[in-house]
């Protein structure tokens, strides 16, 4: 077997992409060895997914699979499609020698089935790495430049301001566009009182209810998370850049954009900018990076924050982090994620109590999310007992799979239906193709006319004819393709059909014996989504057209709300619960 692995970035449609990779490599396997058959090679494709290191999918498949069977040969493209990092590529390498598996680079034109291809090889890996770590510090030297302007770099605006372009003149009379922050009164007074109200209650979750219940949305319009107060909270971006700022980055080694004069800089009179702070994945921040990490500068705008508020806020913050208690991650709860509230659309969270029901389990309930956070507020949803919703649900879906059950035959009669209108469908594409086949002689002979009738009268005609036809064929194509998409995906309709209907059997067969993860994944198979209205239950099948009752009475959860009250403990006894599925 041969392998060839390509990657890039992320697509762009021209110059190396994966498709041009992969001809490359197999001309070279073609024009190399002999007797190869192109059954005997295997492609793996990343794209998407930097060199940094090795963690993607097709590359670590393709590591995987070299290990189950026979393989002559690993071919890339280049060596930096593989890796940049020296460390991972030694390793990879000293792996695929260990296994007698030739590595291929075709552009640098390395060969590690020979002493002197794995010495080319090892060497140009340490220029692959020192160019990424040569980038690196490039855009690091860059960034520092740009923070002395002390300039808005772009992206979405924090809350309380928008970005203003302004014409800044330069040390050599040039004039450069840039932009700065501008704030926005109202979204500023907003920024004022998240800070305001959590240093009156010291509670990220008490200034999030707070926002809930009074219904402020963020900027893009959505409900204020604890996460979301805890970006604006702790963005240095709102404080204002004076004495005691500066005093509060040095302190903790934070490199300053402009170290010759920077501490004049911070007077009261503008606002604090940040860069690196954070953790860039694919063009999005993921983590924030360690304060001694960032580098600071003063900015153009105007500071919200005290810096005295500021600090205490990060000083209470930073305490409140290392007392908080982190409970571990057991939910037994198997709708989670399924689960919505019928009243506002949230998701329904399972909350465990430290109680056991008379089968020696946890006792918990599943929780409106919005109820929870605005405290009963916004949203009154009863709670169900999530126990039993778990198990009725169930032990319904179990007897989907029954002989004659309704959920197999409406899946038959889906799958019957589609087969008849794909007979209709071929039907179509028949009578298509000999319309083509028509219109293409009617052309043919109207073109030999048309050499005839040149320089007279019919000539116009002719070929007006000739382009009536041609838009006729056109539309015939462009039918017939369409009809063709229509096929494909009925296709892929009848195999969700028989995947559907054997994780039901499945399902019915071997649930009982399945672990956690398991039954989670078996639900999420048959299941869209499940809707709890307060006093009934539907679940939303995949595939399926008709209602039907599933289930008998049993007990549910029904909490008291109290604006003031933490935990909802106090329940009662409910007549029904009904489950429907629809399509």
């Amino acid at each position: 077997m041969y392998y060839i692995y390509s990657r890039k970035s992320k697509y762009t449609g021209k110059g190396e992409s994966i498709e041009n990779q992969v001809e490359i490599c197999k001309e070279y396997l073609f024009s190399h060895i002999h007797d190869i058959d192109e059954k005997d090679i295997v492609v793996y494709e990343d794209e998407g997914f930097s060199a940094k290191n090795l963690e993607r999918p097709m590359f670590k498949k393709m590591i995987a699979d070299s290990k189950k069977q026979k393989v002559d040969y690993i071919v890339c493209y280049r060596l930096d499609r593989i890796s940049r990092n020296v460390s991972d590529f030694s390793s990879l390498i000293t792996d695929l020698n260990n296994r007698n598996i030739s590595f291929v680079s075709v552009k640098e034109q390395f060969d590690t089935s020979t002493p002197m291809g794995r010495a080319m090889m090892y060497i140009a890996s340490v220029f692959a790495q020192l160019e990424r770590e040569t980038i690196a510090e490039r855009i690091r030297d860059n960034m520092l430049m740009l923070a002395k302007t002390g300039r808005w770099l772009g992206g979405t605006a924090p809350t309380g301001y928008e970005s203003e372009k302004i014409q800044q003149v330069l040390d050599d009379g040039k004039t450069k566009q840039m932009f700065k922050l501008k704030i926005i009164p109202d979204e500023a007074e907003l920024i004022k009182f998240i800070f305001k109200k959590f240093i009156e209650t010291n509670s990220l979750t008490k200034v999030e209810t707070y926002l809930i219940q009074n219904h402020v949305k963020t900027k893009n319009g959505r409900d204020f998370s604890r996460f979301a107060v805890k970006n604006i909270l702790e963005n240095p971006v709102y404080m204002i850049a004076d004495e005691n700022a500066f005093k509060f980055f040095s302190d903790r080694g934070v490199e300053f954009a402009d170290e010759e004069g920077i501490k004049n800089k911070f007077n009261g009179k503008y606002g604090v900018m940040s860069y690196n702070k954070t953790l860039q994945t694919d063009g999005k921040a993921t983590k924030t990076r360690d304060i001694k990490d960032w580098i600071v500068s003063v900015g153009k705008h105007e500071g919200i924050i005290s810096s005295n508020d500021w600090i205490h806020v990060q000083e209470n913050l930073a305490q409140n982090s290392s007392k908080s208690y982190r409970k571990p991650k057991s939910n037994i709860a198997l709708l989670s994620g399924l689960l919505f509230c019928g009243s506002c659309g949230h998701y329904m969270r399972p909350k465990l109590s430290k109680r056991k029901n008379q089968d020696g389990e946890y006792i918990y309930s599943y929780l409106c999310e919005l109820k929870e956070k605005s405290r009963c507020h916004n949203c009154q949803m009863k709670n169900p007992n999530g126990n039993i919703l778990d198990k009725v649900v169930c032990e319904e879906i179990k007897k989907l799979a029954m002989d004659n059950s309704e959920f197999l035959r409406d899946i038959n009669k889906a799958k019957k239906e589609i087969s008849m209108q794909s007979e209709n469908y071929g039907d179509e594409i028949s009578n298509i193709d000999k319309s083509f086949q028509k219109i293409e002689k009617e052309i043919s002979s109207l073109v030999k006319a048309l050499v005839n009738a040149s320089n007279t009268p019919a000539q116009k005609y002719i070929t007006d004819n000739i382009n009536t036809l041609d838009d006729e064929k056109n539309k015939l194509l462009k039918r017939k393709e369409e009809i063709e998409n229509l096929l494909k995906n009925q296709d892929l309709s009848q195999i969700d059909f028989d995947n559907l209907k054997n994780t039901a059997l499945s399902f019915s067969k071997s649930f009982d014996e399945m672990d956690l993860e398991q039954k989670r994944a078996a639900l999420r198979t048959l299941i869209n989504k499940v809707i709890w209205d307060g006093e009934n239950v539907h679940v939303y099948l995949f595939g399926m057209e008709s209602d039907k009752l599933l289930s008998d009475s049993f007990n549910l959860i029904e909490p008291q709300c109290e604006d003031t009250k933490r935990d909802f403990n106090a329940s009662q006894e409910f007549e029904q619960i009904f489950v429907r599925y629809f399509y």
